[in-house]
This record gives C-alpha cells, sequence and structure tokens, in this order.
C-alpha cells in the first residue's frame, strides 16, 4: 500500500526545485481553466490515443502543469502545451504525511457525480428502523469479496446501515458477470436475485433496456474504481476492497 510513495514523494519535490513551481491550495485547483488551453490539451491527447476519453482538465498544485483524468484510467499532469505528461498520484509532503493531492480532488468529482445517480437505479438493502448511515457499493456477483460483504448486509442493516449497490462488473459490460447483474437488475425482485447469485445459485436470464448495469459501470470507473467491493461515501471518500461490518460501522459513527 505505501508502493510508489517515498519515489512519487521525491519526483514532486525535485520537480519543483527545478522549476520553481508553487503549490497553490486545494481551492485553486477548482478553478476553471482558459478554454484554448484545456481544448488544446485534449487535442493533444487525443491526436496520440483516439481510442482513450478525457475527463475536465484542472490545474495542478504546479504552475504550468494541469491534470487531467483518463476515464477508467490514471490521471495525467500535463504540461500547458499538452506534449509532455507524466501520470500517477501527486502528494504534497506535509509535515506530519504525505497527502494525495489526486484522491483529494476526486473526493468531490465523486460526491457530486454520485449525487446525480438516481437511487431507482441501485439496488438497496434498507434497515427495517431508522438509517443511521449510507453506504453505495460499486458491487460484481461474482467477486469473492463482493459475496463476503453481502453476508454481512443484515449486520449492517441491523446497525441501521443502508447498503445502496451499484454495478460494477469486473469484466465489462457485455461479460458473462454484467450479464448476470443486468438480470438481478432487471428482475421483479432485485434484492432477492442479487443475493441468489451471490450465492452462487443460477436465475432466470433476464434483459430490460433501461438497466443501468452499463451507466454504472461508467459511472464506477470515473469515480475511480478498478476492482470490487469499492465503497463510495456521501461525502465521496473511495473506500477500496472488503472492510468488516464493524470497521464499517466505526467509520459511520454509527456504534
Amino acid at each position: 500500500m505505501f508502493r510508489g510513495y517515498v519515489f512519487k514523494a521525491l519526483l514532486t519535490i525535485h520537480l519543483l526545485i527545478l522549476a520553481g513551481f508553487s503549490a497553490q491550495v486545494q481551492s485553486e485547483q477548482l478553478a476553471d481553466v482558459d478554454a484554448a488551453i484545456s481544448s488544446g490539451i485534449i487535442a493533444k491527447l487525443t491526436s496520440a490515443r483516439p481510442d482513450l476519453k478525457f475527463g475536465q482538465v484542472s490545474p495542478s498544485p504546479l504552475a504550468g502543469i494541469y491534470q487531467v483524468p483518463v476515464i477508467g484510467g490514471p490521471t495525467l499532469y500535463v504540461a500547458e502545451n499538452g506534449e509532455f505528461f507524466f501520470d500517477g498520484d501527486m502528494y504534497e509532503v506535509t509535515p506530519t504525511r504525505y497527502v494525495n493531492l489526486r484522491e483529494q480532488a476526486m473526493i468531490g468529482v465523486r460526491s457530486e457525480l454520485l449525487a446525480a445517480v438516481d437511487v431507482k437505479d441501485m439496488i438497496i438493502f434498507a434497515p427495517e428502523g431508522e438509517t443511521k448511515g449510507v453506504i453505495n457499493v460499486f458491487t460484481d456477483v461474482d467477486c469473492g469479496y463482493c459475496r463476503k460483504l453481502h453476508r454481512e448486509v443484515p449486520e449492517l442493516n441491523r446497525r441501521g446501515i443502508e447498503v445502496r449497490y451499484l454495478a460494477f462488473p469486473r469484466a465489462g459490460v457485455g461479460s458473462p458477470s454484467a450479464d448476470k447483474l443486468v438480470s438481478a437488475w432487471c428482475s421483479d425482485t432485485p434484492g432477492e436475485t442479487l443475493t441468489e447469485l451471490k450465492n452462487g445459485a443460477s436465475v432466470e436470464s433476464k434483459q430490460c433496456a433501461d438497466n443501468p448495469v452499463a451507466d454504472q459501470y461508467l459511472l464506477g470507473q470515473k469515480m475511480g474504481v478498478n476492482g470490487t467491493p469499492a465503497l463510495v461515501l456521501a461525502d465521496g471518500v473511495l473506500i477500496p476492497g472488503y472492510r468488516p461490518a464493524a470497521d464499517l460501522v466505526r467509520l459511520l459513527g454509527v456504534e
């Protein structure tokens, strides 16, 4: 988990020293980029790799360097002329820790994307009593840890935590796993069907034109999800991988 932290931190320091760049506050990262610069950067990147799709261009903490997310891929740090970039995470070295600036920026992006999702398009397991907290989970029915987490949903519900599922077939749209997810979302009883699939049972194959599986898979990519389960909190914080129910209860502060 600490992989590359030191190297990337040293690289950032080296760039700051060589180029004399100055760090900017987080709010400045959200400022609008000149339209000509933004379109020029996207045009350069797209001309070399027309198969890739890029997100919104925004300033980075390094003057003259812009951050551009690849949809379903890494964040690129691109020179103003669009002719040079490096990828990966950028860290700020503070007196007490390394701060992942890309992740900080993504928190706001995820929160906005999540707020735009219609809850009717999620498969929801809600507590019988008061809802004290909510977790949004990108899931794949053929994922072992997704199944493990699903077995803990009753305990999460008992503790007042609502579980909202979004589809994220790891093998991609059109894969057998994706087809199973479509069957769950198109079922007359989505929650029961999803549970059956996660228990390894076979279910009736179903299709419906308005199923959200492909859209939710793309949504996950935009949020930086690259595996399952992936939990996204309402404030945009991403928690990759499985977490026991007890840990989630403490994390949400609903004890």
